[in-house]
Order: structure tokens, then C-alpha cells, then sequence
């Protein structure tokens, strides 16, 4: 399998993940109106981020369709959304919520590096399709970033400082 296939695979999977962990994380901090509304349409992104990855793969000789990992948030997700639903506003609440921020932001900074290796790899071989998804998508990866660092920088002097 060639380097591209293989960043494709990464990113497709990179992708569904981040979807999955938005998804996860407006549904945990539902309580706060922002967090559940913005990390809902973010997950829509990551979602058709990876539908055209899957379609671009095809050029590629590379199957992107298998059927999506196990939906479930996983262990760690479940045990943080118990917690949150124990604690409501409490403190402890908004630090659940600064560290599944900072796990998006680090996923999302993942995929955006990926996102930049094929960009300078579609450059080179003068691959306009593959150009042409990642000029479309990796903005919006990096508003992901944008979103994420922001509420981090805003959330985090209260919280690390009452806690």
C-alpha cells in the first residue's frame, strides 16, 4: 500500500473518530448550549470529511467504505459521561469538560496534520482531486482547532484556578 493510501486510511479513520468524540462530547455537556450545538455541526464536517475520503479512495485504489467502528463512546467516554451526569454543575463538571475539549483539539490538530501531508504530497504530483478535498476540508479542520483552543483558553483560568 502507497504513503498516500496509507494517509488516506489515517485520516479517513482520524475522521470517523473525531466525529465520534464531537458526538460523544455535545452529548456529555449537554447542559451547555454552546458545546452541544457547536460540537454537533462540527461532527457533521468530520462526517463529510470522511464520506469524500472514502469517494477520493476509490481514485486511489484504496476501500474506505468498510462499515464504521463501534459507535459506542468507549470505556473512558462512558465512565466521563457517569460523572457528569453525577456531578451537573458542579466544578468537576467543567473540568470534565476542559479535558474533552483538549482530547478534540488533539485529534482534530491529528488530522489536520494530515490533511497538511497531502496537501504538499497533491502539490507535487499534481493530483487535483486530491487537491481539491484538501483545500475544501482542512479549513474546516482547522476551525475545529479554532473552536476548541478558544473555549480551552476561556474555560481554563476559572477552572484550574476553583477546582
Amino acid at each position: 500500500m502507497s504513503g498516500i493510501a496509507l494517509t488516506l486510511r489515517a485520516l479517513h479513520d482520524g475522521e470517523r473518530a473525531l466525529e465520534k468524540d464531537l458526538l460523544a462530547t455535545a452529548e456529555r455537556h449537554r447542559g451547555d448550549h454552546e458545546v452541544h450545538h457547536v460540537a454537533g455541526d462540527l461532527a457533521r464536517w468530520s462526517r463529510e470529511h470522511s464520506t469524500r475520503l472514502a469517494e477520493l479512495g476509490r481514485h486511489h485504489d484504496v476501500d474506505l467504505d468498510g462499515p464504521a467502528d463501534d459507535p459506542s463512546p468507549g470505556a473512558l467516554a462512558g465512565l466521563r459521561e457517569k460523572a457528569a451526569e453525577a456531578l451537573g454543575r458542579r466544578p468537576e463538571a467543567g473540568l470534565l469538560l476542559l479535558y474533552d475539549l483538549r482530547d478534540l483539539h488533539l485529534a482534530a490538530a491529528r488530522n489536520s496534520l494530515y490533511w497538511e501531508m497531502l496537501a504538499q504530497t497533491a502539490q507535487a504530483t499534481h493530483d487535483e482531486r486530491l487537491l481539491a478535498l484538501v483545500t475544501d476540508c482542512h479549513p474546516q479542520t482547522l476551525r475545529q482547532m479554532r473552536w476548541t483552543n478558544t473555549l480551552i483558553k476561556e474555560l481554563s483560568p476559572q477552572l484550574l484556578t476553583s477546582a
